[in-house]
């Protein structure tokens, strides 16, 4: 199998497990309001990414934030994959095969971190204290009448440099199947200015040979 199938793989994946975590319940709590009040002040961010598979493949890029709904995953140099948000549509781009399969953002997990004000309080709950790493807030959204369905955790590490005492430093997905995909943010900068044009992408399906590098 070569580098960008095996790539390839990880990210649909992941995509797979993030699409099927959609309905969560919801549960108050002072931490929770914590995350609410950081969310809100996030106008947008910039960070590395490292995403695991628990087969030990591994996808590294740059991920951008802004608010509200808009969000970039640029993979590794010369990769032909990019994931991007437009703020209402959550689009995998694959300029190898000229594929572009698209979820609307706010049927996808992602939506408690692109649209935390519609969706955290009717899709999050909280990660009992004893199973929170020591220094970290922990939000879980799951589906308890779908536990096939897995689940999505966002984790906060408390900070005193980011908005309320917080700072995103990834998420973990899990399948129903016990598999799980990490997400660990790294060199992460708070509201800096972000153009309006890193949440667009020329469509492969007319430029065959472009890669996710070059905006339309």
């Amino acid at each position: 199998m070569t580098h960008w199938n095996s790539l390839r793989r990880l990210i649909v994946g992941s995509l797979a497990l993030l699409l099927a975590t959609a309905g969560t319940p919801a549960q108050a709590a002072p931490p929770l309001e914590q995350v609410a009040a950081h969310l809100k002040a996030l106008d947008s961010l910039t960070a590395d990414f490292t995403q695991i598979a628990d087969t030990g493949a591994v996808a590294k890029g740059r991920m951008t934030l802004a608010r509200p709904g808009k969000i970039r995953f640029d993979y590794e140099p010369k990769s032909p994959l990019l994931v991007v948000s437009d703020g209402r549509t959550l689009s995998m781009v694959d300029y190898d095969v000229a594929q572009v399969s698209r979820w609307p953002v706010k049927e996808t997990p992602l939506a408690l971190l692109l649209d935390p004000d519609s969706t955290l309080k009717t899709r999050a709950r909280l990660t009992p204290a004893d199973q929170t790493p020591r220094g970290y807030v922990a939000v879980v959204g799951q589906d308890p009448k779908r536990p096939e369905y897995g689940a999505i955790t966002l984790y906060f590490a408390q900070s005193a440099q980011g908005p309320a005492g917080l700072l995103l430093s990834g998420w973990r997905v899990l399948d129903g199947q016990g598999r799980t995909t990490t997400v660990q943010l790294t060199n992460v900068t708070i509201n800096p200015p972000v153009s309006k044009t890193a949440f667009t992408f020329r469509d492969p399906r007319g430029a065959p040979t472009a890669r996710p590098g070059k905006l339309r």
